[in-house]
């Protein structure tokens, strides 16, 4: 298949959509799905966030509960895929919720994935700094930093920022290159660390992966109050994998990239969900058979795999190298998500569905990237942090408020499947839609309950607000200014001003 081929096809699709051909389509099947397998990143979330299961159910939050999450986002890919195959834009969600379930829907849905965006992006630079400080200045170059605080971490943040945006406003080759790179990179160094792991072990006792703990409370170092409720302790275990394997919508916000999006959306989705599924188990589960002391190792909170990997019996040189291995890998994590953000930025402005939004749609002739759009995801990945610098709350935030938005045009679709939704792309669930996306449902009710426990309960002044504004912004205005993506006759209107477009960037005009 030539790139002429699927790039006139793709084209075309989106000009049925009533979208211009404005970003540089470039991205092949196996760069979508190495910028959804980078931002999931087992390496970012399994690391940063393993206390987050352990603290909860010890090793059986991780032997089951890893498997439990999983399978759960690989039902909620699936679902995705079969809209993504239909609608293959930028902004996915937010075009497949307003044309299923109408404009506030999909209005809604844009602002919660938004939402869901920044706290990942914020998130993921908050674990690369620590990864970063812990591993490579502490770790290998031994500096003190034992008294770096609050201030050190905004700066370090903000310079992480400053990088991704540099990287994605010179177009999306150089972003390609880098986040296939992290595709490969994860799997090495993620098999390389199992591997160490299991060698390193004290001894092999498989029965710590399905024995409950109840670690909640100072058992776990005060990660989650203590509760007594056994199915409590394992549902707070979940959001281990439920924070590690989210971000995958990058494969749908990048459709406008990739050749062949109608097919390589879908696989680039369902794939870095199943590879991640496995390989992250793997991987974790070497890490509770590796611990000495579980019970010691649960009493450290939030320091249970540095104390785990610092004391590994191996080679300085080989440590050494997964710490660069691993910090590298959660720095391009960071750099994917700032991808992702900025083309759901991007698209919803597009549509006037943002403040601004005539700057924030504007595309670089030079680079075809949207540049207001990747330099406004900086800025607001640094400000999320001064206000909720708890790397735990980011975590619960990103879990939270990505499924709602992943679930809500699962839920249109559910409902509009076979009436007003007739036209699908080349992959289809088929008799599997229906439960699946009940499954999705159900499921995201309950990651919203205990997503917003304590002591993430900080998450709750978020989602009150959201509602709250969400609620005054469509009601006091967007109901009457908002149009949504463009139907029917709108976009047979639209095509001179697609064509009007589209030369213009051919031109460089401003």
């Amino acid at each position: 298949m030539t790139d002429d081929g699927p790039t006139t096809d793709d084209v075309k699709v989106l000009h049925r959509m009533g979208y211009a051909q404005e970003l540089a389509r470039r991205m092949r099947g196996f760069s979508n799905f190495a910028i959804s397998f980078s931002i999931i990143c087992i390496l970012a979330g399994g690391i940063t966030s393993f206390q987050l299961g352990f603290s909860a159910g010890g090793g059986f939050a991780i032997g089951v509960g890893w498997l439990v999450g999983g399978l759960f986002a690989l039902v909620v890919a699936c679902s995705m895929a079969q809209i993504a195959s239909a609608y293959p834009t930028a902004g996915g969600l937010y075009h497949w919720a307003s044309i299923l379930g109408g404009r506030f829907w999909g209005w809604a849905t844009a602002w919660v994935n938004l939402l869901g965006l920044v706290f990942v992006v914020a998130s993921v630079n908050v674990g690369a700094y620590l990864l970063f400080r812990d591993l490579i200045l502490a770790g290998i170059f031994g500096l003190d930093v034992s008294a770096w605080g609050y201030g050190e971490q905004v700066a370090g943040i903000a310079v992480i920022a400053l990088i991704h945006g540099l990287f994605n406003h010179l177009g999306i080759r150089a972003t390609t290159l880098l986040t296939d790179f992290s595709g490969y990179l994860i799997l090495v160094v993620a098999v390389a660390l199992t591997i160490v792991m299991l060698w390193a072990a004290p001894g092999i006792e498989p029965g710590r992966l399905f024995a409950f703990v109840n670690n909640t409370g100072p058992a776990g170092g005060d990660v989650f109050p203590r509760t007594d409720s056994v199915l409590l302790a394992f549902c707070l275990g979940l959001l281990l994998p439920l924070y590690t394997i989210t971000g995958f919508d990058a494969s749908a916000h990048t459709a406008e990239e990739t050749l062949d999006a109608p097919r390589a959306v879908p696989r680039g989705m369902i794939n870095s969900v199943l590879w991640s599924l496995v390989f992250g188990y793997a991987m974790t589960c070497s890490f509770v058979l590796a611990l000495p002391d579980p019970a010691k190792a649960a009493a450290g909170g939030a320091t249970v795999f540095f104390d785990l990997i610092a004391g590994l019996a191996v080679p300085d040189a080989l440590r050494n190298l997964l710490y660069v291995g691993i910090v590298t890998a959660n720095f391009l994590c960071g750099l994917a998500a700032m991808t992702s953000t900025s083309r759901m930025i991007y698209a919803f402005a597009r549509d006037n569905g943002l403040p601004a939004s005539p700057w924030l749609k504007q595309v670089s002739p030079r680079y075809r990237t949207p540049v207001p759009a990747i330099w406004t995801t900086a800025v607001l990945s640094i400000l999320v942090t001064l206000y909720s610098p708890a790397f735990a709350a980011l975590a619960a935030g990103c879990a939270v408020f990505f499924y709602i938005s992943y679930a809500m045009p699962i839920a249109a679709g559910l409902l509009a499947e076979g009436k007003t939704w007739t036209t699908f792309g080349p992959f289809r669930l088929g008799a599997w839609s229906r439960p699946f996306a009940v499954v999705t449902v159900l499921g995201v009710v309950l990651i919203a309950f205990i997503g917003l426990q304590p002591p993430n309960d900080i998450l709750v002044g978020y989602a009150v607000g959201l509602v709250v504004l969400l609620a005054l912004g469509w009601f006091l205005s967007e109901r009457r200014r908002f149009a949504g993506p463009p139907v029917g006759d709108v976009i047979a209107r639209r095509q001179a001003e697609i064509v009007a477009a589209e030369q213009a960037l051919a031109r460089g005009d401003d």
